[in-house]
């Protein structure tokens, strides 16, 4: 992976992004061998096409381990990783994708990259593959959105080959299509096949073999899960410039160089990552971190002496993910909360930054849940979250006459520890108890969104996609997918059929004009239906330990591991 210019790393500093290193040097010190991470992703697994991955922090943990195509820059953006191979559109008369994987990639177990990774990313994330269920047929492979896999037509592949050629279907464009086959997504088929003992899987996704396809979404599903502890290596072979060495609750996980990585060497031989179940203040203590990417106040009691430190908004949506069952099955009680959530006050106390700009990210209430806030069309296309600006207990108390249930009580899930949303739910009790809705602080050190769609809780609060860390991109592909029927992201079990067409449409036309109106309809949608409730920009945590060099902060779902393969920390 090619580093960015310093022209851009300059526009970067100017614009507010924090780096480290970029122009100061440290040649009379010596290089430190292991850098420790300190992030408050959720480290449970390694696929992270799954809804466990997907709402966990697979991009934040592992882009630098499992590559793709492209991988989210520092910005937001989708950035073309040629290390890997090249992705091009090509003409025809439907949307056609040439891809072509380098002739020296593979993986850390000797195996080679091929085409058979493709189709079975495609296989997995395009829904076509469904068995009975109770209400109908339901996936096979539990994926966390099909967005834009569920286009395609067809991936031509002649299996082990280094090519493929990926059609969509004639009716449909996908003009994100920058966001298939990235970084953390694009899984090795060769484990797949020899864990679910399928000789060929091209073969037998392609045939649609039910047996062989069915042991291929088994091991899909789970077979990728992590938890620390003895792994088998095996499972987890790496194309990437890190492969994992070892896991465990004390020492964190721990990435080593790949010595397969065809790419630039890494410059520093060892990362050790520690994730949102360690005690990072503990490890900050102990010098044992280099780099922290955390949300903001979500640590007590963390000293950042000797650290180059700020936070700053990221591109994650804050907010409260509810469920469209139990307390919150009629809409006028989703209404009642947002009502009452003192969402400007939520922003003033706990959302807003130090010299917070005046417009754009991170400037104000957060009024969309798929519109970043220095996009052009977000003022025009906001106006429906005037009348929620939260904190009108009258008005919550009206809406909860007009559903039926004059008091509710809301469990309010989220990964712990978090200071910052134990306060956000605090806030949210004393501000709606006088609406007659009881809300109850539900977080847990083993919570996970699913526990939404479980009726373990009727709330998740948690950003983009229901991440507990590090979350948000310029395509908004996961923000969109997170309300789609049927999406493994849409915990609450939102559901409406023009909201879905209002997405596929966005992800087709580029027209200005169209996608004004587009978004405009679906917010107006959206704070009608009220799915979720946006609050703020997540404000995140940013800080790179003294001596640290191409250190340059990741305001997204990769967060600021972005380029942890060239870090260099010299003291």
């Amino acid at each position: 992976m090619r580093q960015p210019s310093m022209g851009r790393l300059i526009g970067a500093l100017s614009a507010g992004t924090l780096a480290a290193g970029l122009l100061v040097g440290c040649a009379s010190k010596s290089q430190v061998p292991s850098i420790g991470y300190a992030v408050d992703a959720a480290i449970t697994g390694y696929n992270g096409g799954t809804t466990l991955g997907a709402s966990s922090g697979v991009p934040a943990v592992f882009s630098r381990v499992l590559t793709g195509f492209f991988y989210t820059g520092p910005d937001g953006q989708q950035v073309a990783d040629t290390d890997v191979g090249t992705a091009k559109e090509v003409p025809g008369e439907s949307q056609t994708i040439q891809y072509r994987l380098n002739p020296d990639g593979v993986y850390s177990d000797g195996v080679k990259t091929s085409c058979d990774d493709l189709v079975l990313t495609w296989s997995a994330r395009s829904g076509r593959f469904t068995k009975p269920g109770d209400r109908g047929p339901v996936p096979q492979f539990d994926a966390a959105s099909t967005a834009g896999y569920s286009d395609i037509e067809r991936v031509e592949c002649q299996p082990g080959s280094k090519d493929a050629t990926v059609v969509f279907r004639p009716d449909r464009h996908y003009l994100p299509w920058r966001t298939l086959f990235v970084a953390g997504e694009l899984m090795p088929a060769h484990v797949a096949a020899r864990a679910a003992n399928v000789p060929n899987v091209v073969s037998a996704l392609q045939s649609g073999d039910p047996a062989g396809v069915q042991r291929l979404a088994d091991f899909w599903n789970s077979g990728w899960n992590m938890a620390p502890g003895n792994l088998d290596q095996s499972r987890f072979p790496s194309s990437g410039p890190y492969r994992i060495e070892s896991f465990s609750e004390k020492e964190g996980l721990v990435l080593v160089a790949n010595e397969h990585w065809w790419g630039n060497k890494p410059l520093t031989g060892r990362i050790v990552v520690f994730g949102k179940s360690v005690d990072i203040a503990k490890k900050v203590s102990e010098n044992a971190v280099g780099v922290i990417d955390i949300g903001a106040d979500s640590v007590p009691d963390l000293k950042l002496d000797g650290f180059s430190a700020q936070t700053v908004a990221g591109r994650g949506a804050e907010q409260l993910i509810l469920s469209t069952g139990g307390v919150f099955g009629p809409v006028q009680a989703r209404r009642a909360f947002a009502q009452c959530a003192p969402r400007q006050d939520l922003f003033d106390k706990l959302g807003r930054v130090k010299d917070a700009p005046k417009t754009g990210v991170g400037s104000a209430p957060l009024n969309s849940r798929i519109t970043q806030q220095d996009s052009l069309y977000y003022g025009a296309s906001t106006g429906a979250a005037e009348k929620y600006r939260g904190g009108d207990v009258a008005a919550a108390t009206a809406a909860l006459k007009a559903a039926g249930t004059p008091n509710i009580t809301v469990r309010v899930g989220y990964a712990k520890p978090d200071e910052r949303r134990a306060r956000t739910v605090a806030m949210l009790a004393e501000a709606c108890k006088g609406a007659g809705i009881t809300v109850i602080d539900a977080g847990a050190p083993d919570f996970t969104p699913a526990q939404l769609t479980d009726g373990k809780v009727d709330a998740v609060l948690a950003s983009t996609a229901s991440r507990p860390g590090p979350a948000g991109s310029l395509s908004a592909v996961a923000a969109t997918s997170a309300l789609r029927a049927g999406s493994g992201l849409d915990f609450g079990r939102f559901g409406n059929g023009r909201y879905d067409a209002i997405t596929d449409q966005l992800a087709a036309d580029d027209n200005s004009t169209t996608t004004l109106n587009l978004l405009t309809e679906a917010e107006n949608l959206l704070w009608a239906e009220m799915p979720s409730i946006p609050l703020f920009a997540t404000p995140r945590t940013i800080a790179f330990g003294g001596g640290m060099q191409n250190g340059i902060a990741g305001l997204t779902q990769a967060g600021t591991g972005w380029n942890m393969d060239r870090w260099v920390l010299k003291r």
